[in-house]
């Protein structure tokens, strides 16, 4: 009773609450038992289960039922302030999806006389801002049945390990390299890539960039040693000085989701045509930078699903008519009802007509908004990577469209010929 008294401590006593149960067991002639009739006064009182699809809700408050699927063994660690402590976490499904639930101190013995396939009924709370994992107040056995498929070994749900695994993998995409700071004030450089195999997709961040620099994408590699981040939402992988990534010749499908199958939760990867295509927007972002948003719709067969682009991504010419695909997208429910999918930060967007050849372009480096560019003062493209603003490189690599992905950079003069040709492309651009 006191399990269930947690969810309402806020509004009755726990004195009156022990009073409405007994209340609802006479009511009920004596048919339900203490922990059904508790669970219906909590209903009356307004508080509910949820599904773990409902976890994403923002609320001060959750309970729900869950089957454990996977489970790690408590782990002692020391607080700053000298303080023993203890963690563990159980992985938990329903048939609307996976949840973590973290325990923290007494609670994480609990997990002992835990086993996969038990059905947990769980009152806890998210950890701040975050909505990925819960922080369990309350943890008991339920004999209720749950239906929840087995996620595939590998992907979001399958597992909570954190051991290095090898893939074999197409790589989709590759971000330029970005410049990090370390916990110690240092600098490094850090590659981002989006990976496709058959069970989907996956994020990937070498923080050796030579791992990853000089492949082309759409080529098949092996990856040893990728060791997975099981707190991010979707599958996500980093790359260390222990990993190695190789060029392979094995066939590797990457599926598409359809788009009726597309929820307001998880990751996705979708391609369509497309029906309906907005202008980009720009926005200031939190940090104080401008970025850019488009809004478009992707129809496939009688099926719309609609999308949005952010970043450089908002900035690749589109019309409709165009067939284009977005690999791990993120779902969420859309502001003014039905469901959108986001592609920004850790996706990839393309267009799968576009040719892509290889370059050797020699241009200035012009900061746009959310956006970097190369103009030789004929030619713009996008490019990957940091830059210095005003800054003239020689880059080789791939064009993809109107975007250059660098696979070499180098600095680069400017002879008189180039200046004066200059001169006389902005002359022309003026007089039209």
């Amino acid at each position: 009773m006191l399990f269930h008294h947690a969810l309402v401590d806020d509004l009755i006593t726990k004195e009156e609450f022990e009073q409405r149960v007994e209340a609802k067991i006479e009511e009920c002639g004596d048919l339900v038992d203490e922990p059904t009739a508790a669970m219906l006064v909590v209903g009356e009182l307004g508080r509910q289960h949820v599904k773990i699809r409902g976890l994403s809700a923002k609320s001060s408050l959750f309970s729900f039922f869950g089957k454990v699927i996977d489970k790690t063994e408590p782990k002692e660690f020391e607080r700053a302030d000298g303080e023993k402590g203890g963690v563990a976490t159980l992985l938990l499904g329903d048939e609307t999806g996976t949840t973590r639930v973290v325990l923290w101190d007494e609670k994480a013995g609990a997990v002992l006389d835990i086993a996969a396939g038990d059905v947990l009924e769980i009152i806890g709370r998210h950890p701040g801002k975050s909505t990925r994992e819960i922080y369990a107040l309350a943890i008991r056995k339920s004999s209720c049945e749950i239906t929840c498929p087995a996620p595939p070994d590998g992907t979001l749900g399958g597992s909570l390990s954190d051991e290095p695994v090898d893939l074999d993998a197409v790589l989709i995409a590759v971000k330029g390299p970005r410049t990090f700071t370390k916990r110690d004030g240092t600098t490094g450089e850090m590659v981002e890539a989006v990976i496709g195999d058959a069970l989907g997709t996956a994020r990937v961040v070498a923080w050796v960039p030579e791992l990853l620099l000089g492949i082309p994408a759409g080529a098949t590699v092996r990856i040893t040693g990728a060791k997975p981040n099981v707190r991010d939402e979707g599958r996500n992988y980093s790359l260390d000085e222990k990993s190695s990534v190789s060029m392979t010749d094995i066939q590797v499908p990457v599926p598409f989701s359809p788009l009726d199958s597309v929820s307001d939760r998880g990751i996705y990867t979708i391609q369509g045509v497309i029906k309906e295509v907005k202008e980009p927007r720009s926005f200031t972002t939190r940090k104080g930078a401008t970025s850019w948003v488009r809004n478009i719709v992707v129809g496939e067969g009688d099926d719309d699903l609609r999308v949005v682009l952010w970043g450089e991504n908002a900035l690749v010419p589109l019309s409709p008519g165009d067939r284009i695909e977005a690999y791990h997208a993120t779902a969420r429910a859309g502001r003014f009802g039905g469901i959108e999918l986001g592609v920004g930060r850790g996706s990839a967007f393309r267009v799968p007509n576009e040719v892509s050849r290889p370059i050797v372009f020699c241009g200035t480096i012009i900061s746009g908004p959310g956006c970097t560019f190369i103009d030789d003062g004929t030619d713009r493209y996008l490019i990957d990577g940091e830059f210095a603003e005003g800054s003239r490189i020689r880059v080789t690599g791939t064009l993809s469209g109107s975007r250059i992905i660098p696979e070499q950079t180098e600095p680069a003069g400017m002879n008189a010929d180039e200046i004066l040709a200059q001169i006389r492309s902005f002359r022309e651009r003026l007089a039209r």
